[in-house]
C-alpha cells in the first residue's frame, strides 16, 4: 500500500518529496487537529471553492513552515519573493521565517528582553524548537485553522481566519484551564501565477491569543498549583 497524504495539506508524500529533508525525521500526520478541526469549524466550505482552496492553501504552508528544514523543499511559496509581515512589523525573509519558526513570528515583539515580565512568552527568548514545545504543551489535540470569509481572489488574496486549540496542558508554568483559547484575524496574500506566496500579511492582537493561556494559575518547580483552591476553581471546565 503507498503512502497516504493529508486530506487538506498538499507536498507531505509522493515521488515529489522523496529527498524532503523533515525535522523529525518524517512527514507528520495530522489526525488529530483533523478531528479537531471537523467538530469545531465554524464553516464547511463546498469542495473547490475559492474558500476551501485559500485554507488548504495555508495548511499547508504553515505544516512546512513547521516541518521542513530547508527553503528549497517548500513547494508552497515563491521562495525568490516570499515576505512575511505581521501586524504591520518589518517583512521577514522566507529564511528568517523558517529559523524563528511560525509562532516566535507570529509573536515577535520590540520590547527589550528586560522590560518583558518573568515568566511571559519574549520571542527573543525562544528558539524554533522551544517555541513549538511550549504551544505542543498547551494544546495537546492542536491547534486548529479555519478560513471564515475570503473577501477577494488572486492575485490579491484578503480573508478572514480563526485559530482555536483548548488548553489541557501547561503552557510556561501555568496551570491548564481545560478551556479554548482561540483568535481571530485578517490576512492578506499575494500569490504568482502558480498560486505560491510571494507575500503573507498577518493581522492580529496577540493579546486575545495569550491572555488564555495565562489564566490557569502558577506551578511551582515541581508541577504542583501554588494555590489549590483557587487552581480548582478556574482549573474546573463545567464552572
Amino acid at each position: 500500500m503507498g503512502e497516504v497524504g493529508d486530506k487538506y495539506r498538499s507536498y507531505l508524500v509522493g515521488e515529489g518529496e522523496k529527498d524532503t529533508h523533515w525535522r523529525h525525521g518524517g512527514a507528520p500526520k495530522y489526525d488529530m487537529v483533523n478531528r479537531l478541526f471537523e467538530k469545531e469549524r465554524t464553516k464547511e466550505w463546498p469542495k473547490g471553492s475559492l474558500e476551501e482552496t485559500v485554507q488548504n492553501a495555508i495548511k499547508t504552508w504553515e505544516m512546512e513552515l513547521s516541518h521542513k528544514t530547508r527553503l528549497s523543499d517548500f513547494k508552497s511559496i515563491n521562495h525568490e519573493k516570499f515576505t512575511l509581515s505581521v501586524n504591520g512589523r518589518k517583512p521577514l525573509s522566507g529564511e528568517e521565517t523558517l529559523s524563528l519558526g511560525s509562532y516566535n513570528a507570529m509573536l515577535e515583539t520590540s520590547m527589550p528582553p528586560e522590560l518583558c515580565p518573568k515568566g511571559y512568552y519574549n520571542s527573543k527568548e525562544e528558539t524554533f524548537e522551544s517555541s513549538h514545545e511550549n504551544f505542543r504543551s498547551a494544546f495537546p489535540r492542536g491547534f486548529a485553522w479555519e478560513v471564515l470569509e475570503v473577501y477577494s481572489g488572486p492575485p490579491v488574496v484578503a480573508f478572514k481566519f480563526r485559530h482555536w486549540g483548548h488548553m489541557e496542558g501547561n503552557f510556561k508554568g501555568h496551570a491548564p484551564t481545560g478551556k479554548m483559547v482561540e483568535f481571530i484575524g485578517i490576512a492578506v496574500l499575494k500569490v504568482d501565477e502558480q498560486l505560491r506566496a510571494e507575500t503573507v500579511e498577518i493581522y492580529y492582537d496577540p493579546a486575545e491569543f495569550m491572555a488564555g493561556l495565562y489564566k490557569g494559575p502558577k506551578l511551582d518547580k515541581a508541577g504542583e498549583e501554588r494555590n489549590s483552591s483557587n487552581a480548582q476553581s478556574q482549573r474546573c471546565p463545567f464552572m
